[in-house]
């Protein structure tokens, strides 16, 4: 068995196929693995603050792709694992407290972030997201919960062997299985994967809210984010002041097979931006056909390829397969100005020259790895959505096919699953206040998943952001209406003729750009 082309898949068909893993941190400033939590010095001197009942010491979170550390209070508040054995085995949660610029007439309902993945860590994550909230931060503190199973709150992270010699075709079913057992086994010495749901999450959200002494929160929500904020604000909707949901998906959708036509539609709209322009058109063709070109050639014969190392400069060898390349366009997808680079990538490739393609998948690759916690990703996904795991004859024509979702099914048969509240399907039907993002070319959760939502909450309000893929509150004028909602609670007030000034990423006709 191919060790390290079943862990590939594995990774890209766990954290690709679902809907929170953002390439496109790296152009915002962090990467999960960039983002230590670290004492600030001297702490051993300094004493506790108290926040309600849970102590905070100083601490700092760091990224190495930020100039200047950010100033926090870090710590933990333990919860049951299983809360029907409340005397049981016992998870701490890692937490970190940003406090308002103003702490002293800080308002009582602080801001919740809810990292992506399922499986990426909040605290880690936030550095990247801090310049959207430095308004809201003056008058508001934000606290960062790791979901359980992610950052520091009982990771669920496999450690999968890996072999040098990438040369082997597709992984069969049982090379998966294998994989996927050993997993199990590895995890559960130290876990009871059944209990690391969004159900659970919520759980420990409210347990938090209630321990700091809040009324109220205020949830902002990124991808699967989304998920857990509409859960909490059903279940809890008395303790929920407003809901910010970036890049959403419907409570009452099952997401084992959308990931092939959404992708597909988005990238109709990110390729016609080169097929439109006469100068990209004439130097690099039609990028859907170069692509379809250049999958059935892998397909058909993966190449080796020499390349060199895009971290360490050292020039290596692998093996480039259609998967692979699938998997790279996906995660670019996701970032209209990295994807604007695709139809150059691929037009290379074609004509022989794989380098670049390469050097990008296997930095790819490695992001993936340290970026999110397999395990609390699996129990979230076979749990949550394994009944909607089937392979579609519509799908086989895609770039991604049916593979991801068939190896997705085959890890579920596998993995321990947890129980769902009988309304976890319903959809979020709340006058909570609620301002609903999408980016027009998003791959993932397209426009019409926010149509959906948005539906049935009245007080809720729509923005579709021109241009813009997944994860889009950051973009151009988006932080300022974002404050304005947290402060006033009124979605509908909002004026976003602003966002009106968003543009297209132009595509690249060559490694410097686009033409002038």
């Amino acid at each position: 068995m191919s060790s390290r082309k079943t862990r590939i898949l594995l990774s890209l068909t766990v954290v690709a196929a679902f809907f929170g893993y953002r390439f496109t941190q790296q152009n915002t400033g962090t990467d999960a693995k960039d983002t230590i939590t670290k004492p600030a010095s001297a702490v051993a001197a300094i004493q506790p603050v108290m926040l309600g009942q849970i102590a905070f010491m100083p601490c700092n979170l760091s990224s190495l792709m930020r100039r200047d550390s950010l100033e926090a209070m870090c710590g933990s508040f333990e919860v049951p694992e299983d809360r029907s054995q409340p005397n049981g085995r016992k998870i701490k949660l890692n937490l970190a407290w940003l406090q308002a610029s103003d702490h002293g007439s800080a308002l009582p309902d602080p801001v919740f972030f809810l990292a992506g993945g399922p499986g990426q860590s909040a605290v880690d994550t936030f550095p990247a997201l801090d310049p959207v909230f430095k308004e809201v931060r003056k008058q508001r503190d934000v606290i960062l919960v790791d979901q359980r199973g992610t950052g520091k709150s009982n990771l669920l992270s496999c450690t999968l062997a890996d072999d040098a010699n990438d040369t082997a075709a597709k992984p069969s079913t049982e090379e998966i299985q294998a994989q996927t057992q050993a997993c199990i086994d590895q995890l559960s010495k130290h876990a009871d994967l059944r209990h690391y749901t969004t159900t659970d999450a919520t759980a420990d959200l409210d347990a938090v809210r209630q321990a700091i002494g809040a009324n109220q929160i205020n949830l902002v929500g990124v991808s699967y984010g989304t998920r857990v904020a509409q859960q909490y604000a059903m279940h809890y909707p008395a303790a929920t002041r407003s809901i910010v949901l970036d890049s959403v998906v419907p409570n009452t959708l099952g997401l084992g097979n959308i990931f092939a036509r959404n992708l597909d539609d988005a990238l109709t709209l990110q390729f016609g931006l080169c097929s439109k322009d006469p100068a990209c058109k004439s130097k690099l063709g039609d990028p859907r056909a170069e692509l379809d070109t250049l999958l059935t050639k892998l397909r058909a014969a993966p190449v080796t390829v020499s390349y060199r190392d895009a971290s360490s400069g050292e020039l290596k060898q692998g093996v480039l397969h259609a998967e692979s390349v699938a998997g790279l366009v996906r995660m670019y997808a996701y970032m209209p100005l990295a994807s604007a680079l695709l139809p150059k990538l691929i037009h290379e490739a074609n004509a022989g020259r794989y380098e670049n393609l390469m050097a990008l998948v296997q930095m790819l690759y490695g992001d993936i790895k340290e970026a999110m916690a397999m395990g609390m990703q699996m129990s979230v996904v076979c749990s949550e959505d394994a009944g909607s795991m089937v392979a579609r004859v519509e799908d086989q024509a895609t770039v991604l096919g049916n593979d991801m979702t068939s190896s997705m099914a085959t890890m579920c048969k596998l993995w321990p699953k947890g129980m769902l509240p009988k309304d976890f399907n319903q959809p979020l039907a709340t006058n909570v206040p609620a301002l609903i993002l999408e980016g027009e070319f998003d791959p993932v959760t397209p426009p019409r998943y926010g149509e959906e939502v948005v539906k049935s909450l009245p007080n809720g309000r729509l923005f579709v952001l021109k241009g813009q893929g997944h994860n889009v509150i950051g973009a151009g004028c988006m932080p300022k209406l974002f404050t304005q909602f947290i402060e006033k609670a009124d979605a509908k007030s909002l004026d976003g003729t602003c966002l009106n000034a968003l543009s297209y990423a132009a595509p690249f006709t060559s490694f410097n750009g686009a033409e002038p």
